[in-house]
Order: structure tokens, then sequence, then C-alpha cells
């Protein structure tokens, strides 16, 4: 009876774990590739991260990128093995990579790319003191510029207003490379004149470097970019639908005035091999989800069903997962 008894006992726990394998299987390995500690990207990748644990639909783990760019190129040549890389991106950064566009994928164009969801709009910083002698783009000449991190949004964007408006980065001083909280500190530190930063709203980066600059009883600057503009009109034609006007307001960081400049809305990404069951789980929970995210990432406010969808029908597809939860709440017909 012993014997009868401990075969049982073995024949259900094989039972219980043949039936536990498949739901054990659909939990992926996912990386979320986001930027550099200081910006949106870091701290939105960390939250999401942590919320899809919680939720029990991934093994989760955000990492600390140079953004955009780098994060599109680690989708590309690091999925595979059960792992899948997902990341934050900027919208022009993913069109210049599908369509293979971008230098860095002219021989390969990142056609595995879908969309989850868009996330939040960035807002292109340039970023200087009053003081400084910098009121327009073109006043960057002659000055110590960074235009972000290599492989960021930031540097794609930078150079782009820099063309547009007839200046490259020879024209400065010095060029730097830095991402957001370094290019902050260097121009604290009075080693910048200006840099680049594309980013949602607050920066923390840039809300701690408004405060240093007033405990010195100077004021923070953010050069604008007029929508009628050649800058303005350089990037909504090349990325018709991806880039618009937007304003920071004075409140933001403490300017004396309403900055216009360009705005931009982040997508997350994932590789099309993930399992359209997973993508359809990430983002159920991300957005069953979205109080805990706004709670830490003051950005995520904007996430919403309505603006996930904002660019289904065009250049780059959505996941056929998210699509499908997208349709099961009403967001999409």
């Amino acid at each position: 009876m012993v014997l009868k008894k401990g075969v049982n006992m073995k024949r259900a726990l094989l039972l219980a774990l043949a039936l536990l394998a498949p739901a054990l299987a659909q939990k992926p390995k996912v990386v979320i590739a986001t930027g550099g500690v200081g910006g949106v990207y870091f701290y939105y990748g960390t939250a999401l991260a942590e919320i899809w644990n919680k939720a029990g639909v991934a093994e989760a783990q955000a990492i600390q990128t140079a953004a955009s760019i780098d994060n599109l190129l680690l989708l590309e040549n690091r999925t595979g093995g059960g792992t899948y890389y997902c990341g934050t991106v900027l919208p022009d950064s993913a069109y210049l990579a599908y369509t293979g566009t971008h230098e860095r994928f002219r021989e390969k164009p990142a056609k595995s790319v879908r969309i989850l969801f868009a996330m939040y709009p960035n807002y292109l910083h340039i970023v200087t003191r009053e003081g400084a002698g910098i009121r327009v783009v073109q006043d960057l000449k002659g000055k110590r510029v960074s235009t972000g991190a290599p492989g960021s949004g930031t540097e794609v964007e930078a150079l782009l207003v820099l063309q547009a408006a007839g200046l490259s980065p020879k024209d400065f001083a010095k060029q730097e490379r830095l991402g957001a909280q370094e290019s902050a500190n260097a121009l604290a530190e009075g080693n910048l004149d200006a840099f680049f930063w594309s980013g949602g709203l607050p920066t923390g980066a840039v809300t701690e470097l408004s405060a240093s600059l007033a405990r010195k009883g100077q004021r923070i600057y953010l050069v604008p970019i007029d929508p009628k503009s050649t800058v303005a009109q350089t990037f909504q034609k090349r990325f018709p639908g991806l880039a618009g006007p937007g304003v920071i307001p004075k409140a933001v960081y403490g300017t004396r005035a309403d900055t216009p400049t360009l705005a931009f809305w982040n997508l997350f990404v994932c590789p099309a091999s993930l399992p359209e069951e997973a993508a359809h789980a990430l983002t159920k929970a991300t957005f069953e989800n979205l109080q805990a995210l706004r709670t830490a990432v003051a950005a995520a406010k904007d996430t919403a069903p309505e603006n996930a969808v904002r660019f289904v029908g065009g250049a780059i597809p959505y996941h056929e997962g998210a699509l499908r939860y997208f349709r099961e709440i009403g967001a999409l017909k």
C-alpha cells in the first residue's frame, strides 16, 4: 500500500509539472533597454520592469544604455535564446533604423522592430544658462556644446537641428557627446556652454541643473525653436506625423518664459519574434497598472490607451499581440 501510494503521488506530481510547464514557458525573459541615469527613459523602463515582474508576465530587467539607436541595435542583435530585448526609443530614430536610412542600419535595416505602444512625448531641450550669449540655435557657433550620448536619439536630433540651422559640430569651440546627467553636471561646473537633450517633462537632470544654477544666482535658459522656423519645418517634412510643435512650460524648470520647441512621441518597441501571447500579456499588464507607472514617472501621465495607438497604420508596424489587446479594450476598432 505504501509503495502504491508513493507511486500515485509521484504520478500526480509529474502530471502537475506537465500542466504547469506550458505556463512557465510563456513567461519570457525580457531585457528593457532604457537610457542614461537622469533621463526619463531609465526610470520609465525600471518602473515597467517592476510592474511586469509583479504581474508575473515576464522575468524583466531594465538596463542603462545610450538610448534610442543603442536600444534598437540591442533589439536587433541581442534578442535570441529565449531572451527578448525591448526598449524605449524616439520615433524619428526608429523610423531611420527601420527604413535603413541611419548609418548604423544601412546594411541591415531594423525590420524586426514592432511597436507595443506609444508612451509619452519627448521635448527637445537645448539647455544653457542666461548670460552665456546663446539665445538662438545659430549662437551655438564657437561654444562648447554636448550633442548627446553616442547612439542616442538626442544625438540624431541634435545633428539634424544643426544641419537645418546651417551648422555642424565643427563650428563648435568644443564638442562633447554626453548623456543628460553628465551634460548637466558639466554645464553646472562651467565646462560646457550648452547641451542638447530629448526627454520627457520634467527631466530630473535638468531640474537639478536649474536648482544648482539658482543657488549660484544664475538662471537656466532653454533655446527656443519656433514652429515656423526652418529647423521645425525640416523635421516635420522629414518625419511626417512623428515630429510636431511643442512647448516646455516655464514652470517646469523655472525659465522666464514658456519655450517653443519640437515634440516627439516616444515608442516602446519589442522584436517581432516575441510571442503574440507574451506581447499581449506585457501590454495588458502595463495598462492595467497605469497608476503605479504614473506614480513612479511623471511623464507617464500621457501613457494612455488612446495615445498608445496613435501610430497604428504608420511606417513601423505594431506587434499583433499589442493590437489584440487594444482591440479588446476598444482603443482600436
